[in-house]
């Protein structure tokens, strides 16, 4: 089921691109960004193989795939910021979020969120989710859209490298990076279980009083 889901994703990443070139690009990367699961371990790749190709060139490529990003992620960031945040004011306690920890995550982004943006655009799966909580966070957004741009543009430039590299073996660099998802996976799974614990903990302390 799986490999058939990356197959059919596949043949729309390459379609898409081949029908409209740079144009494509930005499209795809703006839809991954936007949270949607089209991964960028396809999409740059195959770009960068065109690149091998003549068709295209990398430095147009990796700032078409950056762009792509920021407009992705200015939408994730929107949820984050108009609708987001109410909901998670509302709802958060059924999902384990606080008010008090609300409010940390906004002093979290105004000491650190700049860091944070750029940083996560290196991360696989990371990098995908980071615009909401920055949404969130209400981390200004002029600062959000250049570093969203700065962390993509080495991510993005270092993929369709990798593509043109490997040329007609374009497809290898995502089963390359498959151990590297599974490494990160693993650490934000272990994230949010201690988040789950240490929840749990102080519900429970704050019931014994």
């Amino acid at each position: 089921m799986l490999s058939q889901l990356v197959g059919a994703a596949t043949g729309f990443i390459v379609a898409a691109i081949s029908a409209g070139g740079y144009a494509g690009i930005v499209l795809l990367m703006a839809i991954e960004s936007a949270c949607v699961p089209l991964p960028s371990e396809i999409i740059m790749p195959f770009a960068g193989y065109l690149v091998y190709r003549g068709d295209l060139g990398l430095a147009g490529v990796a700032v078409a795939g950056a762009l792509g990003c920021v407009l992705g992620s200015l939408l994730a960031y929107a949820v984050g910021a108009r609708g987001g945040r109410p909901a998670i004011e509302r709802w958060g306690r059924w999902v384990l979020l606080s008010p008090r920890e609300l409010a940390l995550a906004d002093r979290w982004f105004a000491r650190w969120g700049r860091q944070t943006v750029f940083w996560a655009r290196l991360l696989p799966i990371v990098r995908t989710f980071i615009a909401l909580p920055a949404g969130v966070a209400r981390m200004e957004l002029w600062p959000f859209v250049w570093l969203t741009f700065a962390g993509s543009l080495p991510w993005c430039w270092a993929l369709a490298y990798a593509g043109l590299r490997l040329a007609e073996n374009w497809h290898l660099v995502r089963e390359k990076l498959h151990g590297v998802d599974v490494a990160v996976a693993a650490l934000v799974a272990v994230a949010l279980a201690w988040a789950l614990w240490h929840r749990v903990r102080a519900l429970r302390h704050q019931q014994s009083i």
